[in-house]
């Protein structure tokens, strides 16, 4: 394979009793776990977080499908021995498609994932409309890479705004147009990837700011709450960045899905 790991690892190497992987979301890297790792609550798990490939200045593969993605990851938790994984936004939704297509047995934490096309913040949107321009894309791209440390530390808490908002800053801007692009068109197979994630059988805990950017419908909460494996867990005081903001809670609902597993 081509792509390059990024990976930070936490808690004992051979002892736990359950190790998680823990995927990033789009634009982002293992930086985005740190506080998550560092809660006393899940120190006795193993931790493994691994940037998907092609985001913060790792080497992209040739696929950057959604798919793709899912295997990769996949196969990155079945060499770890990882037996629950954890995914922020666009990480959350290669959990989903690695449990839709029987890759991972579960359980899934879900931070933040998207579950429709109309859910998805608007400028995510507008950018994969631009990026489809031939000649000014890329550029684009590039110049959104360049605000974006500015406009992110206004949405991060003050004492990881810097170092978070500079982590996502250290991305190729044509990669990031080809990952979205794929990313879009995996949206818009799927209709709502509700029923995917509910048919897949999987234990799932899906955790949302009570103020994130991503949507989520009343008919989508209401396919969620009927499944009996499906876990709803509004977090309060945080938005999309649910796992910076309020760490020592995403901790809880890590270990709480680490329980549920069989184990490694």
């Amino acid at each position: 394979m081509s792509e390059s790991w990024d990976v930070r690892r936490a808690g004992p190497v051979d002892a736990a009793p359950h190790r998680v992987l823990m995927i990033p979301g789009g634009l982002c890297t293992t930086e985005f776990y740190a506080d998550v790792m560092a809660e006393p609550a899940v120190a006795g798990l193993g931790l493994v977080a691994a940037t998907m490939p092609g985001f913060g200045g790792t080497s992209a593969p040739d696929d950057v499908t959604m798919e793709n993605y899912a295997r990769l990851m996949a196969d990155f938790a079945a060499d770890a021995a990882c037996d629950v994984v954890v995914g922020h936004s666009l990480g959350a939704n290669v959990a989903i498609e690695m449990a839709a297509e029987g890759l991972f047995p579960g359980p899934l934490v879900l931070l933040s994932p998207t579950f429709s096309r109309g859910d998805e913040a608007r400028f995510l949107g507008v950018m994969n409309s631009v990026g489809r321009v031939p000649g000014i894309s890329t550029a684009a791209w590039a110049g959104m890479l360049k605000l974006l440390p500015k406009a992110m530390k206004r949405e991060l808490p003050p004492r990881r705004a810097d170092a978070l908002a500079a982590d996502m800053g250290h991305n190729d801007p044509d990669t990031c147009r080809r990952i979205v692009r794929r990313y879009y068109e995996y949206l818009d197979r799927y209709p709502s990837l509700v029923e995917r994630l509910c048919e897949s059988g999987v234990s799932a805990w899906v955790v949302r700011g009570d103020h994130d950017e991503v949507g989520l419908t009343d008919g989508e909460r209401q396919v969620l709450e009927a499944c009996p494996r499906i876990h709803l867990v509004t977090v309060p005081d945080a938005g999309h960045t649910v796992l910076v903001e309020q760490p020592a809670r995403v901790a809880d609902v890590v270990l709480e899905a680490a329980a549920a597993s069989p184990g490694t």
